[in-house]
């Protein structure tokens, strides 16, 4: 579908088109209450289920009795959907190289069709269960006589119709198939979409997808691999070609908040449908395209390969069987989730240090909430992830829940002491207490398109975007209002290019040569403070500068990755986002909850208002009761350890506080604190070792200790 520029134009279609078909023109909606399903998904089970599976039949009626005595059921795919943690199938039989087989009756000839209806059986099943469906719709003719049978009729179409419509031709099947939308439209109302490959100038024309939009509002429309305005999401074939293989979706070039999708098979060889052949299933790559995909906020469309009775090769089923064990351990860092370092924010995906790879996801619910997975491990003990200005306060091994020792400076968040890798994706949980040095700043630039000026850069919404109007070298222009420390600068670059240089034609759109300035008065800036070149890499990237304070910062972008025999992105470039970072969040504490702590003499209780986590432990009044912390430090060095307590007596607690089986401060005294809902704290410095130490905090006195809530410790 092609857009239309002037507004007296669009009037004039508008007014054409509500005379002809009743309906005024579709319009692009790229956010819509109707997408909710697709939005909130992590990804879809794609069926490739036709006449030509396995063994291969010439008529519907021969499939059909094939396919009933087979014992189809549509509720083993729905099962099959879950175990793969999907949210909707997406059904394609009307397919070309499945010789066009319609599963539901139908009036409308031209393809052969089923007696019994197996889409209403499948989305009565897949509703009941929690999924949606959606139904693949082609608009290609050209695979009409695929091996040596002819598939269409089209003389028989031509009767129906009382013109003469060949089928065979992409005008004619265009009509053929806009028919087969109205039928399904009208008899499935529970349907929740259509899945289109590629388009036809026919429905343009005539008013196609004006009409979803008013017979079925609900309806969400897909596109394969043409960026169709009109639908509400971009579905790509995910390429293959990137390092590491399971990377970022390589044809992407349709940026976010647009609905985008990868589909890929989970059959490593053969085609999209059943062959014949029980083909591998790579777990590896698979699962990093899943989990990277959703790293992306990318909709990940499986395909696997139905035999003639729906159930799939056994070694699909083994997968299945394994993906639904395997996620389910990790699906907090996976549902409920957008990638990290794009529009959601979150920490830095990509390449990071000794060979790792992998992405980052956001919770959904909490912003402060990020999740790492590491798809490819280091060659160390050690990883190193950019911390995107987020102050981290915790950091624990998904799966176990154990803690990691970890240290945050000059930007980076580093886990050490790793070791114990899933083979596939070790997921760590960062907990954090947000974001933090970052200066609010008006933006203006040197060029720019109108309606996407510099300061759509600096809204906080990803949703708006700076475009410099294919001009380079342009700057991009920072007002800090007053004069501030400057540290770094952070940019999200619009992800609407391929993200890998793919051929002369298809380039990455991202800045490459960059020099940045500073100056107090916005006039004389001097020399750069930094120049340099910037990957072509995904996600959120980091531009550091010398300490300094200054009112205004410019970026001066010099060229992007783009060479100029790719004319869409050469010289194209579009930022989403961009930050001036004050300062780089420093290590945090790390708080431990005497509830989960060992107690020893003494017991959990939560009788008494104002604790932290699920309770506190209340000593019990002799010598010698006592709470054992198991502190972790990532580094040898001081820390400050705070004690939380409640004190309701009118006399002194007084316990040992003990590190490793030494004693660091005797008999400190746990005064009152009027009374046992009124919590106070005490502080003092404590030297730790590298890795897991011993805190114990124990009673000297027959009164034993005061109830004890959580230890803090905050490295110096």
């Amino acid at each position: 579908m092609r857009l239309f520029r002037g507004s007296g134009l669009i009037a004039v279609l508008a007014a054409l088109l509500l005379v002809a078909f009743g309906t005024p023109p579709a319009q692009a909606e790229v956010e819509h209450p109707r997408q909710a399903y697709l939005r909130d998904a992590t990804g879809g089970l794609f069926l490739h289920w036709g006449m030509r599976t396995s063994p291969g039949y010439t008529s519907c009626s021969a499939w059909e009795n094939a396919v009933t005595s087979g014992g189809w059921t549509p509720g083993y795919w729905v099962s099959e959907a879950k175990k793969l943690h999907t949210q909707y199938l997406v059904l394609a039989t009307f397919h070309s190289r499945l010789g066009y087989a319609r599963p539901w009756p139908s009036a409308i000839p031209g393809s052969c069709s089923t007696k019994r209806d197996f889409l209403g059986e499948l989305i009565t099943a897949a509703n009941a269960g929690g999924l949606k469906v959606v139904l693949y719709m082609t608009d290609d003719p050209q695979w009409h006589d695929e091996g040596g049978h002819e598939w269409l009729d089209s003389s028989a179409y031509s009767a129906y119709k009382g013109h003469n419509v060949d089928l065979t031709q992409r005008d004619g099947f265009g009509e053929f198939s806009q028919d087969n939308f109205v039928e399904v439209m009208q008899k499935y109302p529970n349907l929740s979409g259509f899945w289109i490959d590629n388009d036809n100038a026919y429905w343009e024309s005539h008013g196609l997808y004006q009409k979803i939009r008013t017979d079925r509002p609900s309806f969400t429309l897909s596109n394969n691999n043409e960026d169709t305005p009109i639908m509400d999401m971009i579905s790509n074939e995910q390429k293959t070609g990137m390092t590491p293989a399971y990377d970022y979706p390589q044809a992407v070039y349709t940026a976010a908040p647009r609905l985008i999708e990868a589909d890929f098979k989970l059959p490593s060889t053969g085609a999209w449908w059943y062959g014949g052949t029980d083909s591998t299933v790579d777990y590896q790559l698979t699962l990093g395209r899943l989990v990277t995909n959703t790293g992306s906020s990318i909709k990940s469309l499986m395909a696997e390969t139905a035999m003639v009775n729906g159930k799939f090769p056994g070694n699909q089923v083994t997968f299945n069987n394994f993906a639904n064990t395997y996620l389910n351990q990790i699906w907090e860092s996976i549902g409920g989730t957008e990638g990290g370092g794009y529009g959601f924010g979150g920490l830095q995906p990509g390449f990071w240090n000794d060979g790792a790879h992998g992405v980052t996801t956001v919770s959904r619910t909490n912003p402060d909430l990020h999740y790492i997975h590491v798809l490819t491990r280091p060659s160390t003990a050690t990883l190193t992830v950019r911390d995107n200005g987020y102050k981290v306060t915790r950091v624990s091994n998904l799966r176990t829940g154990a803690a990691v020792a970890f240290t945050q400076s000059g930007g980076s968040l580093r886990l050490s002491g790793l070791g114990g890798w899933d083979p596939y994706d070790t997921v760590f949980k960062v907990e954090t207490a947000g974001r933090q040095g970052i200066s609010p700043a008006s933006l203006t630039a040197s060029a720019s398109v109108t309606g996407h000026g510099a300061a759509a850069a600096g809204d906080g919404d990803y949703r708006t975007y700076w475009d410099s109007d294919q001009t380079t070298p342009v700057s991009l222009n920072f007002d800090l209002g007053s004069p501030k420390r400057v540290q770094y600068l952070g940019i999200n670059q619009r992800e609407d290019s391929v993200s890998y240089a793919r051929s002369g034609t298809e380039q990455s759109a991202r800045i490459k040569d960059f020099k940045v300035y500073v100056s107090a008065d916005g006039t004389n800036w001097g020399t750069p403070v930094r120049t340099g070149t910037l990957p072509s890499r995904r996600g959120v990237q980091f531009i550091d500068l010398p300490a300094t304070t200054a009112r205004h910062v410019r970026l001066e972008v010099v060229n992007t990755h783009a060479a100029s025999t790719d004319t869409t992105r050469y010289k194209r470039l579009r930022i989403d986002e961009a930050w001036v970072g004050s300062d780089y969040p420093g290590a945090a504490s790390q708080r431990y909850e005497a509830e989960n702590a060992l107690v020893t003499q003494g017991a959990v209780e939560a009788n008494h208002a104002g604790y932290s986590g699920t309770g506190f432990v209340n000593y019990d009044n002799v010598v010698g009761s006592a709470v054992t912390f198991t502190v972790n430090a990532a580094a040898a060095g001081p820390a400050t350890l705070t004690l939380r307590y409640a004190n309701g007596t009118a006399v002194n607690r007084p316990m040992d506080i003990r590190v490793n089986g030494t004693v660091v401060s005797a008999g400190r005294l746990f005064g009152p604190t009027t009374n046992w809902d009124t919590w106070a704290g005490t502080s003092l410095t404590v030297t730790l070792a590298a890795g897991a130490n011993t805190v114990e905090a124990v009673a000297t006195t027959a009164n034993g200790g005061p109830n004890l809530d959580y230890a803090d410790v905050d490295p110096a």
